[in-house]
This record gives C-alpha cells, structure tokens and sequence, in this order.
C-alpha cells in the first residue's frame, strides 16, 4: 500500500539509508533511495525504491498466499520480476512458486549487471557489469 509492506496487515518497519547508485532506463546514474525492513520476526534487508511510492508495483492487492507456496518479493521494488507478477495472460512472471519447485539455498552472486547491456551484445557487458557484486556471498 502506498509503497510500503504489509504482512499480516501489519506496515513493516523501514528506515531509510544512504543513497544507491544506480542506472535508470537511459543508462545514467541516479541516487535511488535505499531503505533497511525489519520483519516482525528481526531479520531485515535491504531494499531500492527508484521511483519512490508511486511505481507501477507500489500499490498492489493484497496478496493470499496459497498452502504449499510461497511469495517471493525483490529488493528492487519498482523492478522485480517476482510474485507480484502471475505467470499467465502470456506475461512471463513467477506468481506463487510451489514448495517442490525450490530445490536449494541461493548462496552466492556470481555475475550481476546494471541492467543496461543486452544479453545478445557482450561487448556491452563490461560497462554494465557491477564488480563490487561478483562473487558476494548473500545474507
């Protein structure tokens, strides 16, 4: 609601941090904001909002997760493929992912990009690629 998360009904706390560079959708950097959540139950994260509280997955219905599912929710809130997005209508989202299609743990970042080189140019990858990321274990 409104740009914020709700579990339960209940807003999940959020403080905002420094800035994170990052490149918008004509490859320059902006300061987007950076946030930390706490769950309820004290474990928190990171988040990135690049277009504040008015992007287009900022105001979403409220979700019920089926039994045997799970919700998978992105730190980039206004650019995750995630669960917000169903898998149907010929839109390639993820949608509830069933507890037997997840095999293991994600532990590691092997390669990441700023999103701005195309898979079919890897000339281009140099320059998109986010080094400080490279082999980053994950919390």
């Amino acid at each position: 609601k409104s740009g914020f998360l709700y579990l339960n009904d209940k807003r999940v706390k959020r403080m905002e941090l420094e800035p994170f560079p990052m490149r918008n959708e004509n490859g320059n950097f902006i300061a987007a904001k950076r946030y930390v959540e706490t769950l309820p139950n004290g474990k928190s994260y990171e988040i990135i909002e690049k277009s504040g509280n008015i992007g287009p997955l900022d105001n979403t219905p409220e979700y019920l997760v089926p039994q045997g599912h799970y919700f998978a929710l992105g730190d980039n809130r206004d650019n995750s493929l995630d669960s917000r997005i169903p898998n149907r209508y010929g839109i390639n989202g993820v949608g509830y992912i069933p507890v037997e299609n997840l095999v293991g743990r994600a532990e590691i970042i092997f390669f990441s990009t700023d999103g701005t080189a195309s898979l079919l140019e890897p000339w281009g990858w140099y320059q998109a690629a986010r080094f400080q990321r490279f082999f980053q274990g994950i919390k």
